[in-house]
């Protein structure tokens, strides 16, 4: 399967050198959210030709934070305190994949979400992220 962006992304213009080596990464905003997307290059991929964890991992953190953070209209100052992540599929080149968000709650001092990637249908990992939210002095 070699897909093509959807309708409604557009790039991230918030990055880093580091989001900039990774993408280009995509953002739409829908009735559920902030959605985060990545077109499968070679350069994402294992020796199998799969999309490495390390990618889905790194494309899930973004997500969590940038969804519990407020992007694109806000920048919630916060850090990674906690993330796991299940593999439950795989992508390959050319395959788009997008991670959608639920926050659960953003208090104070923390923020909890959860992201679900996706090819097509196929629902390929999950990811549960705790953040600590920064009050300026770190």
């Amino acid at each position: 399967m070699h897909a093509s962006i959807p309708d409604g992304f557009v790039p991230i213009t918030r990055s880093s050198p580091f989001i900039d080596m990774l993408g280009p990464l995509y953002y739409r905003l829908s009735d559920d959210g902030l959605e985060i997307g990545l077109l499968a290059e070679k350069k994402h991929c294992n020796s199998r030709g799969i999309v490495h964890g390390g990618l889905l991992s790194t494309v899930a953190d973004i997500a969590l934070g940038y969804s519990a953070g407020g992007y694109p209209d806000g920048n919630r100052p916060m850090v990674t305190t906690s993330i796991t992540i299940d593999f439950a599929g795989s992508a390959g080149i050319g395959d788009w994949i997008v991670f959608k968000t639920d926050v659960q709650k953003v208090g104070r001092m923390a923020a909890f979400a959860n992201t679900y990637a996706h090819v097509g249908d196929r629902r390929i990992a999950r990811a549960s992220g705790i953040f600590s939210i920064l009050d300026g002095k770190a």
